[in-house]
């Protein structure tokens, strides 16, 4: 394929995308669909949310439309209600500029692209405002920050088992790895949400399927994790992925806020040199980072029963 083909091919493909999402928000009558506490959800907010969604992901619009719609329905509710908990500690939804625009960089360079102007352009055919952007990550930064001040002193790092973990990484394993994490809620059947998470799976692929169903932060990039080090994972979820083949899922594990199923992508065995100070540092916020995961998990499941959710 010529340079030329394959750029007609990506301007053919992100046409259909913005003309795809028009037509949905075309097609949604304006309305209140849902109240969270004092908080409303309007057909037009789950449109915005669609766009949010596809900008972080495009994989979504790969799905039929009323599951899009289930995925945009799930995240604004569970958006709202952090919303409502961060307001309940401070007094507006607000960052330091210098801290917002640094988590925008952050976004747009995963993304590939250069500068804010490109940025700005690539949202704006989106039909999606700077501040909207803005506020969402700001709400998820907030709450992140809140889930750290709460839960800091119940992280456990042992810094000097992680240290000898790291020498013995000259000869390493490294696995690429995706998750499902997913809850039961009370009037759910365990065994029917695990056949259900697992038909998904096998008939529209582990992407989609965690799109779906999870409730981890990694849902937005398809559970995607990257690639994780032996030496990070406990012994248990490493004795389960070194059971597992190249493309396989493990069976629900349960983990502190619910249940994880774990993907096998790939497997890369090295050898390398090893910066001691780096990989600690790494290795400190990767474990950090997990354990803050099931904290925000637990207490997001807490303060949701004392959330009343009505669907107009």
């Amino acid at each position: 394929m010529t340079f030329l083909i394959k750029k007609l091919y990506i301007l053919l493909i992100i046409t259909f995308y913005n003309f795809f999402l028009i037509q949905l928000g075309h097609s949604v009558e304006n309305k209140i669909v849902y109240k969270i506490n004092n908080e409303i959800i309007t057909s037009f907010d789950l449109k915005k949310e669609l766009r949010y969604l596809s900008l972080i992901n495009p994989k979504i619009l790969n799905l039929e439309t009323n599951e899009i719609f289930k995925i945009s329905e799930k995240s604004i509710i569970r958006e709202k209600i952090k919303k409502i908990e961060i307001l309940n500690h401070i007094s507006e939804i607000k960052l330091d500029e210098t801290y917002t625009n640094e988590l925008i960089k952050n976004t747009y360079s995963k993304m590939g692209i250069k500068n804010i102007n490109e940025f700005k352009k690539k949202i704006e055919s989106m039909d999606i405002s700077l501040e909207e952007f803005v506020e969402k990550i700001t709400i998820e930064a907030l709450w992140n920050q809140m889930i750290y001040d709460k839960y800091k002193k119940k992280i456990k790092i042992n810094k000097t088992k992680l240290e000898k973990e790291i020498s013995l990484k000259r000869n390493q394993t490294e696995f690429q790895l995706s998750e499902i994490v997913f809850n039961v809620n009370k009037k759910e059947n365990f065994q029917k949400k695990i056949n259900l998470i697992k038909a998904d799976i096998e008939n529209r692929g582990f992407e989609n399927a965690a799109l779906i169903h999870s409730i981890s932060q990694s849902r937005n990039s398809g559970g995607v994790l990257g690639w994780i080090n032996e030496n990070s994972l406990n012994k248990n979820l490493k004795d389960i992925i070194k059971k597992l083949k190249i493309g396989e899922y493990s069976d629900p594990q349960t983990i502190p806020g619910g249940f994880l199923v774990i993907k096998l992508n790939d497997i890369n065995n090295k050898k390398i040199s090893v910066n001691m100070k780096k990989e600690l540092n790494n290795l400190i916020r990767l474990k950090t980072n997990q354990q803050l995961n099931q904290f925000s998990n637990i207490y997001f499941n807490k303060i949701k029963k004392n959330i009343k959710i009505e669907k107009i």
